[in-house]
């Protein structure tokens, strides 16, 4: 299926969760992240949901990583091409932006090459580890910053598709996707 096709189909897909659906089904999946073999790790990356699109409450995994003392940082878009990163702290405050995204006004700014693990948002992946998004390619040039071992993982509601067939070579795949039934590894090593 092509990417434009994937994003409606799950975007209306999301829209048709109920709020208890939704909270339940992020906590599976914040519960799911326990069972991942990155609490080695320090830095680790993790995305604010929209609330209007239906994304996961990424609010469970959040707490985890504080509960473990991990250094958490968030996004904020700092041009229509790129973002910067925040370390979350007790003093971070928050404002939603045009594209009703919530992100840390100012704060310490951390370097992509300094995470060690990446939690991905998504609308849709395949078998193989790749993933659409809402197609501004923000998380791909951002990733592509980032070490090449760090670990990235998306987080989706749907399990996988077979295959996306319009995957562009700027695309980066995923190391694990993680649904509330299922976690997927597509790490070859």
């Amino acid at each position: 299926m092509l990417k434009k096709d994937l994003r409606s189909k799950y975007s209306k897909l999301r829209s048709s969760l109920t709020p208890s659906q939704l909270s339940s089904q992020s906590i599976a999946i914040a519960n799911s992240v326990l069972q991942l073999p990155i609490w080695s790790n320090s830095y680790f990356h993790i995305f604010l949901p929209i609330e209007q699109k239906a994304e996961i409450n990424t609010e469970g995994i959040i707490s985890i990583l504080l509960g473990l003392d991990k250094n958490v940082i968030v996004p904020k878009i700092k041009s229509p091409t790129e973002l910067e990163h925040f370390l979350l702290t007790d003093n971070t405050r928050f404002t939603t932006n045009s594209l009703n995204i919530p992100e840390p006004v100012d704060g310490i700014t951390i370097e992509p090459n300094k995470l060690d693990v990446v939690f991905v948002p998504l609308l849709a992946f395949d078998e193989t580890g790749h993933r659409i998004g809402y197609g501004k390619g923000y998380y791909d040039r951002f990733l592509n910053q980032c070490r090449s071992d760090v670990i990235k993982i998306g987080l989706s509601f749907f399990e996988a598709e077979d295959s996306i067939d319009d995957i562009d070579t700027t695309d980066i795949p995923l190391d694990y996707c993680i649904t509330p039934q299922k976690t997927y590894s597509f790490k070859t090593s």
